[in-house]
């Protein structure tokens, strides 16, 4: 034996022999994450879905950007050059005060995008947080709930918005949490089926013999396999909050003048397409359906993967 060997110690070889099976667990583990990689793979492979992930970057930037990447100010009038037609000059024209409609339609969505994602987000939240209860406690929790969500269900979007922002005054806050409270029954009806489908499955029970303690069982067992479905909820209800958010500007329910939002724009425009002005409403309203169709085409690419 060499010095070096005495002074270290004999090597110990790492024993040679078959690696040890996967528990079960370990396996629906292994499984759930390769199924979830296809599914990431399949949605990035979808054209329609980069169609709209590109679109929804154009307003993205134009949210975040807005006022440098404009080519006017979208505030500044000019009584002498209102309702212009689209020129080289005013690629979208210029409404009844003057101001550039396409420098306002790229300010414009920074409300829209700000609302809309924020209120999804909120809804979503509290409805997976609702529909995890009800499909995984069962009984009379889910009995109660299931009222609730009903007697929610019934309620029309507009109406409820209409009657909260008069009561209690028209801002975003309030708007987000408007549209937040009518999306989140819809939501929690998705992710209660979902949940009613995985809590009889065996490793669920497996969670249960061990002892866990329900919040973990929910939020760290059940909650990663019914991302899929609150996934494709969360983005088609982004489309349903662009037009509810447009609706409820267009209805006086949203920023107020000078505010460059889209259904203002729309709103403000309407009043002069008898007098031929047409781009004043229409450019606005594409504006909103691009944004719209863009989501959904995200949502339709992600669903599609979901289903295979």
């Amino acid at each position: 034996m060499s010095t070096f060997d005495r002074a270290i110690g004999p090597s110990v070889e790492p024993p040679v022999g078959p690696t040890p099976p996967m528990s079960a667990e370990q396996m629906v583990g292994e499984t759930t994450a390769q199924v979830r990689r296809e599914t990431f793979r399949q949605v990035l492979r979808s054209k329609t879905v980069w169609i709209g992930i590109i679109v929804s970057l154009v307003w993205t930037t134009c949210a975040v950007f807005g006022m440098r990447i404009a080519p006017q100010d979208p505030y500044k009038t000019n009584p002498i050059g209102k309702h212009k037609p689209p020129s080289a000059e005013h690629y979208f024209g210029t409404d009844s005060l003057g101001r550039d409609i396409f420098s306002r339609i790229i300010v414009g969505a920074r409300d829209i995008l700000t609302v809309a994602p924020l209120a999804t987000l909120l809804g979503t939240i509290l409805g997976t947080a609702l529909g995890l209860a009800m499909g995984y406690f069962r009984g009379w929790t889910d009995d109660i709930l299931s009222r609730i969500v009903e007697a929610l269900l019934a309620l029309p979007l507009v109406i409820v918005a209409i009657v909260a922002l008069a009561a209690t005054g028209v801002s975003t806050k309030t708007l987000i949490c408007v549209i937040a409270f009518v999306f989140m029954p819809i939501i929690a009806r998705t992710v209660r089926a979902a949940v009613l489908s995985e809590r009889e499955l065996e490793y669920v029970a497996a969670a249960r013999l061990r002892g866990e303690r329900s919040s973990y069982i929910l939020f760290f067992e059940i909650l990663p396999n019914v991302m899929p479905p609150i996934l494709v909820e969360f983005t088609v209800r982004i489309a349903y909050a662009v037009f509810a958010v447009a609706t409820l500007s267009y209805l006086g329910f949203g920023p107020q003048p000078p505010s460059p939002d889209w259904g203002l724009q729309i709103f403000d425009g309407t009043k002069f397409i008898s007098a031929g002005f047409w781009w004043e409403s229409l450019f606005p309203a594409m504006a909103i359906a691009s944004l719209v169709i863009a989501v959904s085409l995200i949502s339709d690419g992600i669903q599609q993967a979901v289903r295979n």
